[in-house]
């Protein structure tokens, strides 16, 4: 199994295959050491996240290098033992020289051509592995919605009225697994500080009124935010109903600490996830409509919507 971690992290296999390195990394006897490597590989390949807009070759500069390397010929091969006048010394350690100049120029020249074609395999892997991930994520709450006859929604009131609280209601349904990543984005803030487990609805239940508390509702929906819902005129928040709209953002990255913008992805790539199931990339320059904030209702303030179209994201611990 350790010949198809690489293709796992770079997103290169098949789902049979992904379904088979998965459970391999969940057997308590060899999961432990794959999952060793698997984080070798990552630490390996985390430098190229570095470079996320790397500058462009210039035009020919291939072409331009080999032109150059070829007019100048080669080292001349001299006996070992032929006797070497100082003149002929310094002309041969001169183009010696030159020929490993051009040898570095070359190797320099196929980095600047080979690495934004890695980083970008690196970001395709990543963006299919989210869109995986959101898959997963719209089953379980349309599971939840077909047996509950709604979507989870948080209290009105109190400490547990918070937007992440929807992921440990899933997993105490066991609809989504504790610690298999699906709540996660490759490479994000939360996936690099690793162990990432959501904690079930009675873990969270138990936490309230404890040190561990806050820590908590901010962690527990993972880099996804939830629908914070509507409430009524009379201001009771009402249940989330599953009603299959296309246009309805359910799930989406997570907002950064101003609320306009998430920070999960690199240029301003944003998910969002849509009450019927699917999902779509927009820039941060389109992330909001002229009349619906993705995240903010529309009187502008992060908290449930002001009427029943009114959609609003928030962020594992916001309050509706």
């Amino acid at each position: 199994m350790r010949e198809q971690l690489v293709g796992y992290l770079l997103d290169a296999l098949d789902e049979a295959e992904v379904r088979a390195v998965e459970g391999a990394l969940a057997d308590p006897q060899e999961g432990p050491r794959l999952q060793q490597d698997l984080d070798t590989l990552k630490r390996a390949v985390a430098p190229l996240a570095h470079d996320r807009n790397p500058e462009p070759a210039p035009a020919g500069l291939a072409t331009r290098t080999i032109a150059f390397v070829d007019a100048q010929g080669s080292v001349d091969t001299i006996p070992l033992k032929r006797a070497m006048t100082p003149a002929r010394d310094a002309t041969l350690f001169q183009r010696a020289r030159l020929d490993r100049m051009l040898l570095a120029a070359s190797a320099l020249a196929a980095c600047i051509l080979i690495v934004p074609l890695v980083y970008d395999a690196l970001a395709d892997s990543r963006a299919r592995r989210v869109e995986r991930n959101l898959q997963r994520v719209a089953e379980a709450l349309h599971g939840h919605g077909e047996s509950h006859r709604l979507l989870p929604t948080p209290p009105d009131g109190g400490p547990l009225s918070r937007a992440g609280l929807y992921a440990p209601t899933l997993v105490s349904e066991r609809r989504l697994l504790a610690d298999d990543g699906a709540l996660l984005v490759p490479d994000s803030k939360l996936a690099r500080r690793g162990a990432f487990r959501v904690p079930t609805r009675e873990e969270v239940e138990a936490a309230v009124g404890t040190p561990q508390f806050d820590d908590l509702v901010k962690r527990m929906g993972g880099d996804f935010g939830y629908t914070l819902g509507h409430r009524c005129p009379e201001g009771r928040l009402q249940p989330n109903r599953d009603l299959r709209r296309a246009t309805h953002p359910m799930v989406a990255d997570a907002p950064a600490a101003c609320c306009e913008k998430s920070e999960n992805h690199p240029a301003g790539l944003h998910y969002i996830l849509f009450e019927d199931g699917h999902f779509e990339r927009r820039s941060v320059n389109s992330l909001h409509e002229a009349d619906d904030h993705l995240y903010r209702n529309h009187a502008g303030e992060v908290a449930a919507g002001v009427d029943p179209n009114d959609a609003v994201i928030g962020s594992s611990h916001h309050q509706p």
